[in-house]
């Protein structure tokens, strides 16, 4: 059931998509499929969320109140080589713009397919390219900032911003770009061969099956790897960057459980869910998690799944 509004449809109580498949729904959806139905969408309500793939996203039961906005249809969707980038065949590189809707793992294995190389080391990962930027998702093969030549949004009040590479504040899994609703990005990718491109995306994909849960129902890690402020013998140096996963394990928290989720026996940052869990039992196991790491390593654990609750449950 929807009411139109201008030239956009808003659905009333809609579910919200996520990987973990569990969690509340929205009081009002709505997907755009142009900059001029989102400004429409910002005028219903400029506070709006924007739903990227879901993948490293927990709706709380109780569910929100604001807008959400799938930006998964539409200009928004859509991935193609700018004009002029691609016309020369001794062009080192190609520019092409990706709708921040557009479908990360979708858009490596076409770039990979036509010899674009640049976000093959990004394989495994599941998100919308929008989502990717603003988490500046990567892992040990890349991250996408490495790409990144410039991003297009809106801001909150419907006026269009462009960010060139050298204004935007990548680092690990942080963009600065949260205020901002993503549209689109320009990403320079380099000309290479396709059978050896295709190589690197089957080891990258065969490191992640072997070593995470890619079967089980999650939203990927769950926590960013921490930098150590002092040293923790058998863990790290100070100033080390440490895998969250290791912290997690040496805290004993493999196989913790509360209701439906559990924290996963082959990757202990990966939460699992199973039929019947709740979001409230993920958000009680990482409340767990997090006080087993802060009273073993004395360390904060930082969160990387987004959590959306209503009215600051």
């Amino acid at each position: 059931m929807g009411i139109s509004v201008t030239s956009i449809t808003v659905q009333r109580d809609a579910a919200i998509p996520t990987w973990f498949g569990i969690g509340g729904r929205a009081e009002t959806f709505a997907v755009p499929s142009s900059a001029d139905e989102l400004r429409a969408c910002l005028e219903i309500d400029p506070t709006l969320r924007v739903l990227g793939d879901g993948a490293n996203l927990l709706v709380h039961d109780a569910g929100v109140s604001e807008l959400v906005v799938s930006l998964a249809q539409g200009e928004f969707a859509a991935v193609r080589p700018l004009p002029g980038s691609d016309g020369a065949p001794d062009r080192e590189t190609v520019v092409i713009r990706a709708g921040a809707g557009a479908n990360l793992p979708k858009a490596i294995v076409e770039a990979v397919r036509l010899g674009l190389a640049g976000l093959e080391g990004l394989g495994g990962i599941p998100a919308s390219i929008g989502g990717a930027l603003v988490m500046n998702a990567g892992g040990a093969f890349g991250q996408i900032a490495d790409s990144v030549q410039r991003v297009h949004a809106l801001d909150r009040g419907g006026r269009h911003v462009s960010l060139e590479r050298d204004q935007i504040a990548f680092s690990y899994r942080h963009s600065g770009l949260q205020d901002l609703i993503i549209t689109s990005c320009d990403l320079v990718l380099r000309r290479a061969d396709p059978g050896p491109l295709r190589e690197r995306l089957k080891q990258v994909m065969a490191y992640k099956k072997a070593s995470q849960p890619m079967a089980d129902r999650s939203a990927g890690c769950c926590y960013k790897n921490p930098t150590l402020g002092a040293a923790i013998p058998e863990v790290g140096g100070a100033g080390e960057r440490v895998s969250a996963g290791l912290l997690i394990d040496r805290s004993g928290c493999k196989g913790l459980r509360v209701g439906g989720a559990v924290v996963s026996d082959r990757h202990a940052n990966f939460i699992t869910v199973a039929d019947g869990a709740q979001a409230s039992h993920v958000i009680e196991l990482m409340e767990a998690i997090e006080r087993r790491v802060l009273d073993r390593f004395g360390l904060r654990l930082e969160r990387e799944v987004v959590v959306w609750t209503r009215d600051g449950l």
